[in-house]
């Protein structure tokens, strides 16, 4: 099988790379121009894709997108988050849209954001979206496939929870302050985490290229959602340490976007389940988010 993929030097997009060369699938990545030959390239700033390299492609994973917790929140970063993924993913479908020999599957990027903060409430795919900034951008990221989706090819909006892994992302600023004993539960803890292992990511995101009956928004989060105490208490014992401080809901009120984005990341509560992947017949590798720690 033949994969384009965007994103593909990302946490996720490295990983699934890795996974589909194993098995001795060819992966495409989506290129910036100017490296001729190391895959397909395309231009968002002059809103450009080498449509030609994805004539006769299998199959393409839309990762790509800037960093959500990379800068404070200005309102350049906010517009850069909202543009890289609607603008880049409109140009991907459009040119997918076009092509003689389509691929049979896009599986485009999303994330549990797209429900805004919701309290205890559980969320399946089915529930309403959200109305604050990152849940609008969720809105948006998915409504610019409807090119792909309108030209009949099955899309899947993998709504990714937070991604734990040892090689990075949201763990990764957390585990020096917990070694150090300084882990914290975000105010008074009750709000829910929707989490999953990198190994399920992967797995779930190749397993929405197979399931030829999937398509739609899809939840990638693991069975057992925690609230935010429980998952600091668990990262503690994962490191031998313990977890008994607090972060003051204060930290909001910093200027420069480090507040809304502080919001938004640590108190918003979802508690989101993966419906629709287990309906497909999807088994976790890890469900309890102890062993899911100890593993990494």
């Amino acid at each position: 099988m033949e994969v384009v993929v965007s994103g593909a030097t990302g946490l996720i997009g490295r990983a699934l790379r890795a996974s589909l060369e194993a098995d001795g699938h060819r992966v495409v990545p989506l290129v910036r121009p100017g490296r001729p030959g190391r895959g397909v390239a395309w231009d968002l700033g002059r809103g450009t894709i080498d449509a030609a390299g994805l004539e006769g492609v299998d199959a393409v994973v839309h990762l790509a997108g800037e960093g959500v917790a990379s800068r404070p929140w200005t309102r350049a970063h906010r517009d850069a988050v909202l543009r890289s993924r609607v603008d880049g993913t409109a140009l991907l479908a459009g040119a997918l849209a076009g092509l003689t020999r389509p691929p049979s599957v896009l599986v485009s990027g999303s994330a549990v954001g797209f429900y805004g903060s919701r309290g205890d409430a559980m969320l399946t795919e089915d529930a309403r979206p959200g109305h604050d900034f990152l849940a609008g951008v969720c809105v948006a990221w998915e409504a610019a496939t409807r090119a792909a989706e309108a030209a009949g090819i099955r899309t899947v909006h993998v709504r990714t929870g937070m991604v734990l892994s040892s090689a990075g992302g949201a763990l990764g600023p957390q585990r020096l302050p917990f070694r150090l004993g300084l882990g914290a539960k975000a105010g008074r803890g009750t709000q829910w985490m929707s989490w999953i292992h990198l190994d399920d990511e992967v797995a779930a995101i190749r397993h929405a290229l197979a399931a030829d009956a999937l398509s739609g928004a899809v939840n990638l989060v693991a069975p057992h959602p925690v609230t935010n105490a429980a998952f600091a208490q668990a990262f503690a014992r994962s490191l031998h340490r313990r977890a008994f401080l607090t972060i003051p809901r204060l930290v909001t009120a910093i200027p420069f976007g480090v507040g809304a984005l502080a919001d938004s990341l640590l108190f918003a509560s979802q508690r989101a389940v993966p419906a629709a992947l287990l309906k497909s017949g999807f088994t976790f590798r890890h469900a309890d988010l102890g062993e899911a720690l100890a593993s990494l």
